[in-house]
């Protein structure tokens, strides 16, 4: 009888679930979207029905599409998007939405932690002091809402809920865990100063496994509504950046994965944990032998989006992908360097390179010769520039690596591909499949039930790769303005926090985002 696995990632954005062969062979795969929800504007939070029924329908649709058979899916295993967190009750009832990454409520908590306990804290965790990280949220709601913090029995994430929403337990693997903030990744456990600074006892956080950890024993009717057996293991499984490495066969610190979707990141797998003296990097738990370091970007996808509305006025005829692929083609006839305007990509605050929540973009250089074509490749190359920063840093700790792998919905344009890659001065490799988290995902499910040793068995289970080879002059192009990117990067960033509050001065209560 054939055997099947499921991935599913839990995203900021969409749920999506992929039904593979255990050789990696994709047989189906579901997405269901849900909104990110700004009631203000650091807010950014999300309905947790819509995210249990987002994970309910996938996986119910990737093993009917197949009509595969209940006791052929040999695990489902799960990634989901890093730092979510969601107060839940004395009755296990949720007193929140799910709080996301990309909420920035907990800013001045975090400068406050940052310049106390911050350097030991990240010492300890390997998660940099950000709004973004659970620890700055809890300690935010215990300053901000002390009524709501007095009623929490527990302080989850996404996954988290799910699979109580599935077992009644509160379970979390060490790969989501090391990304609260909260979690000591030299042994394994909550970590106890993390936890004074938050003013919260271990007992209200769920308890840690390996994420080859297994759940089972759903209910009948829930098995029925997916199409499992009740006794089919759900395996916790990792982060959506965890697994992103892995699901691409970046599993050693010879490779390194870039990845651009709405933001980016950059991460290299190690045998041993690397941490930045000047705390510019993450470093987080992938399994008990394993760590990813990198930096993680708000600023990918979502920017050239902007862009595109502010500079790009296509005609109304052009279809969505065609829209963006004409942008393209447009950047394309813009000299490498954009005649000398450089761009700071840092409209939606910033984690790596700056961990500034407060942070802004900018145009430097503007001239009259400058048109909007100029100013649609400066943000290209700005987004690029920033990975590379990133990439520079892991490079000073973790040593260079021998191959690049890109994933991410920008890898569909080949204009966006060849510059990222003359940027980063080296040979880049693009898999064909999309699918790298849930694939990752499902490598800890054979894992777990014993039908591959290793997760480096990912190797034998990644489909063909597109090379892309720098173009030499224009990475002395590149090379030459980089230095002088990144010293401006550096001069801005300490004028971040004073122009965020000149701007909340003057800006207008009622200003909406559009």
């Amino acid at each position: 009888m054939s055997q099947y696995v499921i991935g599913v990632d839990i995203g900021t954005t969409s749920t999506k679930a992929v039904l593979f062969q255990t050789d990696g062979t994709v047989m189906s795969s579901a997405y269901d979207y849900y909104p990110l929800i700004k009631e203000k504007p650091a807010f950014a939070e999300q309905e947790l029905t819509d995210i249990y029924q987002a994970v309910v329908k996938t996986i119910k649709t990737v093993v009917t599409q197949t009509s595969t058979l209940a006791e052929e899916i040999a695990a489902v295993s799960f990634s989901s998007a890093m730092h979510s967190l969601i107060l839940i009750d004395q009755e296990d009832q949720p007193l929140t939405r799910s709080i996301t990454w990309a909420d920035n409520r907990a800013h001045q908590c975090a400068e406050r932690i940052k310049a106390t306990t911050g350097t030991e804290i990240y010492q300890r965790t390997g998660t940099p002091i950000h709004p973004m990280s659970p620890l700055c949220k809890i300690s935010w709601f215990k300053e901000e809402e002390p009524e709501l913090f007095r009623q929490t029995k527990k302080f989850i994430g996404v996954k988290e809920y799910v699979f109580h929403q599935l077992f009644g337990e509160y379970a979390v693997d060490y790969s989501v865990a090391s990304s609260t903030g909260l979690f000591n990744i030299h042994t394994l456990n909550w970590d106890e100063l993390a936890l004074q600074e938050a003013g919260i006892t271990i007992n209200q956080l769920p308890i840690a496994y390996s994420p080859t950890k297994q759940l089972s024993g759903l209910k009948m009717d829930v098995a029925a509504e997916l199409g499992l057996l009740p006794t089919t293991p759900f395996v916790l499984g990792g982060s959506d950046g965890c697994l992103s490495n892995l699901g691409v066969g970046a599993v050693d610190s010879k490779s390194v994965a870039i990845t651009i979707g709405t933001s980016a990141a950059v991460r290299m797998v190690t045998n041993k944990p690397y941490l930045d003296e000047d705390q510019r990097t993450f470093c987080y738990v992938l399994d008990e032998n394993h760590y990813v370091v990198g930096g993680a970007i708000n600023n990918g996808g979502v920017i050239m989006d902007w862009a595109k509305k502010q500079f790009f006025h296509a005609e109304s005829a052009f279809g969505k992908l065609e829209e963006y692929s004409k942008m393209m083609e447009l950047i394309n006839t813009v000299p490498t360097g954009s005649e000398g305007l450089l761009f700071h990509p840092y409209l939606n605050g910033e984690r790596a390179p700056l961990w500034q929540g407060e942070a802004r973009g900018s145009f430097f250089g503007l001239h009259l010769m400058h048109e909007n074509k100029h100013m649609l490749r400066a943000v290209l190359e700005g987004i690029c520039l920033n990975i590379y920063d990133v990439l520079c840093e892991i490079i000073e700790q973790a040593g260079k690596p021998d191959k690049i792998i890109a994933t991410g919905g920008f890898s569909q344009s080949e204009v966006w591909r060849q510059l990222l890659t003359d940027v980063v001065q080296q040979e880049m490799y693009v898999p064909e499949s999309f699918e790298s988290s849930c694939l990752g995902a499902s490598v800890i499910a054979l894992k777990s039930v014993g039908l591959v040793d290793d997760i480096h068995a990912i190797k034998e289970m990644i489909g063909a790769e597109h090379r892309h080879y720098p173009n030499p002059q224009n990475s002395a192009v590149y090379q030459e303005i980089f230095p002088f990117y990144r010293k401006l990067s550096r001069q801005f960033s300490g004028n971040f926090d004073e122009l965020s509050q000149l701007q909340q001065k003057i800006t207008p209560k009622n200003r909406v985002l559009k």
